[in-house]
């Protein structure tokens, strides 16, 4: 008997058991459309210049439609409308971000992605944030595709006017801020005839080629536009000490950063996304406080000035990884797209789109959400204690934190139904420096800084030999509690007590000399009402020695 005569039998029930299969299977595919709709599926792979690339990140971009490829490079995503265009994007490190639009089920798609320039060219021309700025022979700027969200919210911002602000002007000249009088302090009086390093931070798209020379009097759109749109965006790499997980000592601002300035002719983008298509391609470290870093943590002669990511970095947020972005980037809810969408912008989750309003020192809204106050009293005999509770609760870092002349101010004024002043008894009162609050009961938050060769304190001017005398700010989530005690006058009376803490820029006295126009800023204040009752003993003179005797 041949084998084919010997098989034949069988054949009947594996056709059956076929049948069965495909009959199964397409119950189950009837299940699962009938619950879930009908979905279809894009499988492919993701090819580099050596060939399929393992993990690369791969999505319908501007959804969460989001996958990872596999050890050969295969992906699939699915859960997709059939029938529908979808632009499919992959991204992978090292390379541009590549797109093409497929029309699900799709099998066999391939997304080849393109490496972008690995070398930083000085001869590039950063790109105008507004086309305004721009010489008659640059037609383009970053407002082309971005003026009406991200153009609009940076240029109100401090990163904006960081190289042309009147106030670091004023500081870094040795001026007032209108630039024509003279007046101590400024780094240029000190230092005649050199630039210093502030343009490393201040001015850093002049500073990245001469990080030591570059005068901030000397520079000019768009370096003169301070942290602009193209220089973030061309950082490619941050240098951190991975055992202190902070800047190198003396690599200040740009010195810190890997740049990636394209060669003539292309163009480079690093972005918080992953599926921007080239000439863009995402840069994880952008979303986290390490990109911050080299400008917000620095020495000067050896004592720590700048230390705002010092603080985040051993505060609790960045054990919960609360980044710096959170706070200083949060999304606006009414903001669904970061271009244009008659640029080919995409409408995405507002939730995912970084704001560039960046508020800082300066923002009244965030300052006000930053500390909470709380105010009790009690009697104790003829004396009134007052203890106050400043919690920062809302800073990722201390407060105030940046510049040294920044500093808080807390006043305690206790006075009785008349309007009339109780003394303060016991407790701290403000220093000498504190402008109108000086002498008052209170606290001032701040690092106070003495010059080491002349010994006056406070001083701003940092870029010399200081030391830091006291430091009394508030770490993250910190708690800070001072008592005050006020003697109370006899009988019994309805008392006032206000509780005020105020932001001040820079010390009275040199406000008044620069001609900031600072006001300051109101973060807290508490009213309590408290009624009292003090009785005199008053004893028969017979018992009162002479000095008693009225």
């Amino acid at each position: 008997m041949s084998k084919d005569l010997r098989t034949q039998p069988l054949r009947p029930i594996l056709t059956l058991v076929c049948l069965a299969g495909g009959l199964l299977a397409a119950l189950l595919l009837g299940v699962q459309s009938r619950a879930d709709g009908p979905y279809a599926t894009v499988r492919g792979v993701v090819l580099g210049v050596d060939g399929p690339l393992a993990d690369a990140i791969v999505q319908v971009r501007a959804t969460d439609h989001v996958t990872r490829t596999a050890a050969n490079g295969a992906f699939t995503l699915t859960h997709l409308a059939p029938g529908v265009s979808q632009p499919v994007t992959a991204w992978f490190d090292g390379y541009y971000v590549a797109q093409r639009e497929v029309v699900p089920p799709a099998t066999g798609v391939t997304l080849t992605l393109r490496p972008y320039p690995t070398t930083d060219n000085p001869d590039y021309a950063w790109m105008f944030p507004r086309r305004a700025d721009s010489p008659p022979d640059v037609d383009f700027g970053c407002d082309d595709c971005h003026a009406e969200v991200v153009v609009a919210q940076w240029q109100d911002n401090a990163h904006a006017r960081s190289a042309r602000s009147p106030r670091f002007l004023s500081m870094y000249n040795g001026t007032d801020v209108t630039g024509t009088a003279v007046t101590s302090p400024g780094y240029k009086l000190d230092f005649p005839g050199t630039s210093g390093n502030c343009a490393n931070c201040h001015g850093p798209g002049a500073a990245v080629d001469a990080p030591f020379s570059t005068d901030m009097n000397a520079l000019t759109p768009p370096e003169s536009d301070g942290v602009f749109c193209d220089f973030c965006h061309k950082i490619a790499r941050v240098y951190l000490d991975p055992v202190t997980g902070l800047p190198y000592p003396n690599m200040p601002g740009v010195l810190s950063y890997q740049m990636r300035r394209p060669p003539e002719g292309q163009e480079l983008f690093f972005g918080p996304y992953t599926d921007v298509p080239e000439p863009d391609t995402y840069l994880p470290v952008i979303t986290r406080s390490q990109f911050c870093a080299p400008c917000h943590s620095f020495s000067f002669w050896g004592v720590p000035i700048y230390t705002s990511y010092p603080e985040w970095l051993a505060s609790p947020y960045a054990r919960q990884d609360v980044q710096c972005q959170t706070c200083h980037m949060a999304p606006d809810p009414d903001v669904d797209h970061f271009v244009a969408p008659e640029k080919g912008g995409y409408i995405r989750d507002p939730m995912t789109i970084p704001s560039h309003k960046q508020p800082g020192a300066g923002d009244v809204e965030l300052l006000q959400h930053t500390v909470q106050m709380d105010v009790s009293a009690e009697q104790v005999g003829g004396l009134l204690a007052v203890t106050v509770t400043i919690t920062n609760t809302g800073a990722g870092h201390h407060v105030p934190t940046g510049s040294p002349i920044r500093h808080m101010i807390l006043t305690v004024v206790v006075t009785d139904e008349e309007g009339r002043t109780i003394p303060l008894r016991d407790g701290s009162r403000t220093p000498s420096w504190a402008g109108a609050q000086a002498g008052l009961p209170g606290k001032v938050y701040g690092k106070v800084l003495q010059d080491v060769r002349t010994g006056e304190t406070p001083v701003a001017s940092y870029w010399k030999p200081t030391r830091i005398v006291s430091d009394t700010r508030i770490p993250a989530l910190g708690v800070d509690r001072t008592v005050y005690l006020f003697a109370l006058p006899a009988g019994e009376s309805e008392i006032y007590i206000r509780s005020r803490l105020i932001f001040r820029p820079l010390f009275a006295d040199l406000i008044e000399r620069k001609g900031w126009l600072a006001p300051d800023i109101l973060m807290a204040q508490k009213d309590v009402r408290q009624t009292v009752h003090v009785f005199r003993v008053l004893l028969p003179l017979f018992l009162l020695s002479d000095s008693q005797r009225p």
